[in-house]
Order: C-alpha cells, then sequence, then structure tokens
C-alpha cells in the first residue's frame, strides 16, 4: 500500500480569473478587461498541490462534476501524478469567479454547487486515511465526518477556517475537531477569545491566524502570547495577486512541520510558501520547490 504524506479532503474546483483596475467595480454595462484566466483551483487543490511542489507526496479526494470542469480536474492531476478519488454528482464541479485588482487584491463569487446536505460514501475518504501520515480536511459540509474517520484513525489532522469570525456554527466542528487551525485574521474581532475557545472546547495543539501582509501569528496551549511571524519580501517578485496565498502557506507548514516538529520554523516556511504564491498571476499558478524554500529561509 502506497503510504503519502498529505491526505486533502475536499476543496478542489475551477476558477476564472478577471483582472479588474480595482474594487469594488463601478455599474456599467461592459467594461474591458485583460485575457480571463481559466485554471484548477479552490483551497484543498492548492495544499494538495503545494505539498506535491515540496517533492512529498500528497493526494486528494473529493466530489466533482461528470462536465468540462471536472474532466479538467482530472487531466490537471492526472499530469501531476498526485494521487486522487474523485466522485461525481449530477449538480457539477464547484467554480468561482475571481476578480483581482492590479494591487493583488481580490473578491471571489463562489459557487459550490453540490446540495448543501449532501454526503457520500465514506468509502471516498476512508482508503486514503488508512495510507495517510497526515489528513488536511478543507471545510465542506460533508467533510465533517471524513475529520471524524481521521481522528478515530489516529492520524493527525489540519483544516482551514478561512475567515471565520468565530461565530458561526458551520466551522466549529473544524475548529473543534483538527490537531492543527488556520484561520484567517480577517473576520476576527477578538482573536485571542476565539482562539482561546478553541483551546477550551476543542483539540487543537496549535492556532495559526494569517495576517497577509501583517504576517502570522501562532498561538499554542502552553503560551499566553502567540509566536509573531513578520511577513516575507522575496527580491525581484513583487506581489501581484493574493489568490492561494493561504493554501501555499499552508502547505509549506505542514510540510516543515511533518519534518521537523518545530513551530517557529514551520511558521516561517508557511510565510515564504505565502509570499511566493502572491508573486504570480492566478490561483494556484506557481508553489515554492523545496530548494527556493531553504534558500529562502536561510536568508
Amino acid at each position: 500500500m502506497t503510504q503519502v504524506d498529505v491526505l486533502v479532503v475536499g476543496g478542489v474546483g475551477v476558477d476564472q480569473i478577471v483582472r479588474v483596475k480595482s474594487l469594488p467595480l463601478p455599474v456599467v454595462d461592459s467594461m474591458m478587461v485583460p485575457p480571463i484566466a481559466t485554471v484548477v483551483g479552490h483551497t484543498g487543490n492548492g495544499v494538495a498541490l503545494g505539498v506535491h511542489a515540496l517533492s512529498r507526496s500528497s493526494a486528494m479526494v473529493d466530489v466533482i462534476g461528470d462536465d468540462d470542469e471536472g474532466r479538467f480536474i482530472r487531466d490537471v492531476y492526472l499530469a501531476t501524478g498526485i494521487s486522487t478519488n474523485f466522485v461525481t454528482h449530477i449538480s457539477g464541479t464547484r467554480r468561482s469567479v475571481i476578480l483581482v485588482t492590479e494591487e493583488g487584491q481580490r473578491m471571489s463569487l463562489y459557487d459550490p454547487r453540490h446540495p448543501f446536505e449532501f454526503t457520500p460514501d465514506p468509502s471516498l475518504w476512508r482508503e486514503g486515511i488508512k495510507r495517510s501520515r497526515h489528513v488536511h480536511v478543507s471545510i465542506m459540509n460533508w467533510a465533517r465526518y471524513a475529520l471524524q474517520d481521521a481522528i478515530a484513525a489516529g492520524r493527525s489532522t489540519s483544516t482551514d477556517l478561512h475567515d471565520w469570525d468565530g461565530v458561526a456554527d458551520y466551522h466549529r466542528d473544524f475548529a473543534y475537531g483538527a490537531d492543527y487551525v488556520f484561520v484567517s485574521a480577517a473576520a476576527l474581532t477578538d482573536e485571542s477569545a476565539v482562539v482561546a475557545d478553541i483551546f477550551v472546547r476543542g483539540r487543537a495543539q496549535f492556532v495559526v491566524v494569517m495576517a497577509g501582509s501583517e504576517g502570522a501569528r501562532v498561538w499554542q496551549r502552553s503560551d499566553e502570547q502567540p509566536l509573531r511571524i513578520s511577513p516575507i519580501s522575496i527580491p525581484d517578485r513583487p506581489v501581484v495577486d493574493s489568490n492561494g496565498a493561504g493554501d501555499s502557506f499552508v502547505a509549506a507548514f505542514l510540510c516543515h512541520y511533518l519534518d521537523h516538529g518545530d513551530i517557529a520554523g514551520a511558521a516561517r516556511a508557511g510565510a515564504v510558501g505565502g509570499a511566493w504564491a502572491c508573486g504570480s498571476l492566478g490561483t494556484h499558478t506557481s508553489f515554492v520547490d523545496t530548494e527556493t524554500l531553504e534558500r529562502l529561509l536561510a536568508r
């Protein structure tokens, strides 16, 4: 049985990237834009491809459609050599239209496609869990059951809560169930209170708050104050698009942490991974590789 370092559960789709001058857009009948790019994207995809780019093995399991977008996804994954297990649903493949400004700001219009209550047969993920070292669970509604199975199997687990406000019930199973919790700072009005709640009611060993141009903060159960990680600037690679930066951060963090068990080093690796992603147009079009990551960390 082939072993994989990171199994990613859920979170692959197709993005259309539309570049605009600024947000919000003016209300006009039509607007000329640069060529629109269509790419395989979404959060789980970024983690799977990011881990793969760092020369670790990853696998993806998810629900897609029997449509052009679903076939596009299959072709991309076949080309990478990443192991997959896809099942199809009649509602089709998830997709997004993402507006990106010249300064790299973005707004995503997300079409989830699948019925909220849909849950695939657990065989979709259970075999993958058996042969994985670590399980990263995207916040698809059905993926909460895969998280429970990963915990029962004794695997370490992680999740990215994205722009959770610390209040919405939908995210709680993921926030309280994962060993390593990642979350954006964007909607957190009381960061320390949300982190404390995760530690009290959940099993997380640490919570990583990703704050974009402000860097990141890593909260651990044993510490009253977070470890603060400064943002990374990469020479000759200016920020052009923040799409996928969080996913690249998570991928680089996980690879370093699974290898070394060093939270501070993992957070710095994550910061490099996120900064690298910001230097390319589109979602998940460029990931930092091992040699480049080590060189930038050694600066």
